[in-house]
């Protein structure tokens, strides 16, 4: 199982280094459509990352995805935030001004907070549906995919000049 795990974040960790590197050099052909099919590439490879993962019944598969994708289309947004601020960022971080960057820390911080909201709001809904074991389980499944996304957003995010 610990392989599994090991194996499946690293697909993960590759196709957002990959497309990271393939976005910007998409980017100038048509930016839209091209960070559509980036994002609909990570939400499959998560989604398949989670159902490897979880070891799902048929039947708490059939209560357990329908709530997964409610909350992934509000992570989503979450996330787009992100990508919007991560521009903001990229067009003023060698110029930036104290006005920019309060705005940008407190916007960043926002979006933490918001996101802890969620995961909260969130959590009754899963216990709802599946074991206080597999609830957990999905969580550490989340933190660990989160967290191979950060380092990549950290590992490429230059420091405010």
């Amino acid at each position: 199982m610990k392989g599994k795990v090991v194996n499946s974040l690293l697909v993960i960790a590759l196709t957002i280094t990959f497309f990271g590197f393939a976005g910007s050099a998409l980017a100038q052909d048509k930016p839209a459509d091209n960070m559509e099919i980036v994002k609909e590439k990570i939400r499959t490879d998560k989604k398949l990352f989670i159902a490897t993962n979880m070891q799902l019944t048929e039947s708490e598969a059939k209560t357990f995805w329908p709530v997964y994708e409610a909350y992934q289309k509000e992570f989503s947004k979450l996330k787009d935030r992100e990508i919007q601020l991560i521009g903001d960022f990229a067009a003023n971080y060698q110029t930036m001004s104290d006005d920019v960057a309060k705005n940008l820390l407190d916007d960043s911080l926002s979006i933490d907070s918001d996101y802890l909201k969620l995961r909260q709001s969130y959590l009754t809904k899963f216990r709802g549906v599946l074991s206080d074991t597999k609830v957990a389980r999905f969580y550490q499944l989340e933190s660990k995919i989160n967290a191979v996304y950060e380092y990549e957003l950290a590992r490429k995010i230059p420091l405010v000049q």
